[in-house]
C-alpha cells in the first residue's frame, strides 16, 4: 500500500526533518508513528498526503509515485485518504453536518447520497444528534469525533492521524481509539502519529519509531 525508499526531507540546508527513511506499510495495517517531539512524525504524514514533497527518495502510494505527481493529480490522491488533526480543523462557520458533508460535495456526490452517507457516519461516531450544531458548541472529544467522521465519510483507503488524542482526557481517548480500531477492522490502513506511550501500551500495534528524523526502530508486538 505505502512504500518509502531512502526518503529525506530538509527544510534547511544544515538540518533534515527526515533522513533516509525506508519502510513498507501493507494494506490493512495499523501502525503507530512514534518518537519525541520534533522527531519527524508530522513531516512524514505530510509527505504521505502530498502536502510536502521529499527532498530525496521515492514514495509509492497504492501504486502511484507521489514524488513525480503533478499538482493537478493531488486532489484525486487525497480522495483516497482521510486525515485527522490534533486541532480538529473543523470549519467553525459550518454545522457538523456541513463539515462532514464537505469532502463528498467536493467529489460531486448527489445530495441524496451525501445526506445518507453523512448521517450514517455521524451515527457511527455517536454524533447524529449533534448534526445541526456548530463546532464550538461541542466538547473537545465531540469535535475530534466529528473530525474523524469527516475523514471516514469518504471510505478512505488510508487514514492518517496526527496526535489525534493529544488534547483529550483518558476516557475520551479510549473512545477515539475504538473508532480507529473499527475503521481498521473494516479494511482501512491506519497510520497514527503519537508520542503517547500509554495509548500504545493499551492498544499495541506495529510501531515505527523516529528520532531526530531517522527511523531507529520498527517493531511489532
Amino acid at each position: 500500500m505505502i512504500q518509502l525508499y531512502n526518503v529525506s526531507k530538509a527544510y534547511q540546508k544544515d538540518s533534515s526533518a527526515l533522513a533516509e527513511i525506508t519502510l513498507k506499510i501493507p494494506k490493512g495495517d495499523f501502525v503507530y508513528i512514534t518518537g519525541p517531539s520534533g522527531a519527524g512524525k508530522s513531516t512524514l504524514l505530510k509527505l504521505l498526503y502530498a502536502a510536502e514533497k521529499p527532498s530525496r527518495g521515492q514514495i509509492l502510494f497504492n501504486g502511484q509515485n507521489l514524488t513525480r505527481m503533478g499538482g493537478r493529480r493531488i486532489p484525486f490522491l487525497r480522495r483516497q485518504i482521510g486525515i485527522v488533526f490534533q486541532d480538529f480543523k473543523l470549519i467553525s462557520s459550518r454545522t457538523i453536518y456541513e463539515n462532514v458533508a464537505f469532502p463528498l460535495e467536493v467529489q460531486g456526490k448527489r445530495r441524496f447520497e451525501v445526506s445518507k452517507k453523512v448521517y450514517q457516519t455521524l451515527k457511527h461516531v455517536g454524533l447524529e444528534h449533534k448534526l445541526k450544531r456548530y463546532p464550538l458548541e461541542l466538547s473537545g472529544g465531540e469535535q475530534q469525533r466529528a473530525a474523524i467522521a469527516r475523514a471516514l465519510v469518504v471510505d478512505p483507503l488510508v487514514l492518517l492521524a496526527d496526535e489525534p488524542t493529544g488534547n483529550l482526557d483518558p476516557e475520551i481517548t479510549l473512545e477515539i481509539m475504538d473508532l480507529f480500531k473499527g475503521a481498521n477492522a473494516r479494511g482501512t490502513t491506519v497510520l497514527l502519529a503519537t508520542h503517547d506511550q500509554e495509548t500504545i501500551r493499551r492498544f499495541p500495534r506495529r510501531q515505527i519509531v523516529l528520532e531526530n528524523g531517522r527511523l531507529v526502530d520498527d517493531r511489532t508486538p
